[in-house]
């Protein structure tokens, strides 16, 4: 499964994303590039799109996209890695043209 990780989140998280194809916004090349565009250039590359964005459902219309989407409720990276067994779990229930979030405690 392809991943595509916002900017707002800590790039090593990628390597620990064990079974994932994980790539950053920044990799791409498509950095500073805002949600609407963005999600157009990923849904024909990625699968899931990674983000700690708690906005991102409210200025976007995620209907027309085909991409799943999981919002983390932080982007903070100690709190992620030791979380990232529940990540790696979300990302494998994550569904196409659906928004999921998670709660990392």
């Amino acid at each position: 499964m392809k991943v595509l990780l916002d900017e707002n989140l800590p790039v090593p998280i990628a390597k620990l994303l064990l079974g994932y194809d994980c790539r950053t916004v920044e990799q791409c090349g498509w950095a500073g590039i805002k949600n609407g565009k963005l999600l157009t250039l990923a849904q024909s590359r990625f699968d899931i799109f990674l983000t700690a964005d708690q906005n991102i459902r409210y200025q976007q219309n995620l209907a027309g996209f085909d991409i799943g989407i999981l919002e983390l409720s932080t982007n903070d990276f100690r709190r992620l890695k030791s979380s990232i067994d529940l990540i790696c779990s979300a990302l494998s229930e994550v569904k196409p043209k659906t928004l999921s979030d998670l709660i990392i405690p």
